[in-house]
């Protein structure tokens, strides 16, 4: 199994059906599957924020939600998760693709990328950050397990060691 199909089984897994998302290449090969896979729903946003917003109308409906993101648009969604998402308990795994490190080719993406863990930290969110396949499943299982369980989001950074970066 793939690192992507990994991905989309652990939420499976934890039937995690809805998946809000704003497009970026490195993630594509885990939001196409999801996309041709009938259990998803996959809801394309503009803005990070929006994919939070729209992640925790899901679960105030009674489903289960999920993001993926970059980590570039993590800082647009720093409000939702500090005025919504942590205050009203919302689980939600956010899969971010973490720039600015091994391999990245545009400057204006190191900052960010340096900042999101320690931000994480700030918010007292607990985050994973996932560099290659080895014991990906129990990782992910372990993280939506206690993402759950502690009824806040849960980061999920996903270096380019994982799915290989972005070329220029």
């Amino acid at each position: 199994m793939t690192w992507a199909e990994t991905i989309v089984q652990s939420l499976k897994d934890w039937n995690t059906p809805l998946i809000a998302y704003v497009p970026d290449t490195s993630i594509d090969r885990v939001t196409s599957l999801i996309d041709d896979d009938p259990f998803f729903h996959l809801v394309s946003c503009t803005r990070e924020e929006e994919a939070i917003g729209v992640a925790v109308g899901s679960y105030a409906v009674g489903q289960n939600a999920a993001v993926f993101m970059q980590s570039s648009g993590f800082g647009n969604s720093i409000n939702a998760l500090a005025s919504l998402c942590i205050p009203a308990r919302t689980p939600i795994p956010i899969f971010m693709n973490l720039r600015g490190g091994t391999g990245e080719f545009n400057i204006s993406q190191v900052a960010m990328g340096k900042s999101t863990k320690p931000i994480l930290d700030l918010l007292g969110l607990v985050h994973f950050t996932i560099e290659d396949e080895y014991r990906l499943d129990e990782v992910l299982n372990g993280a939506m397990k206690l993402c759950h369980a502690h009824r806040n989001p849960v980061g999920i950074c996903m270096t380019p060691m994982l799915h290989g970066g972005k070329v220029v």
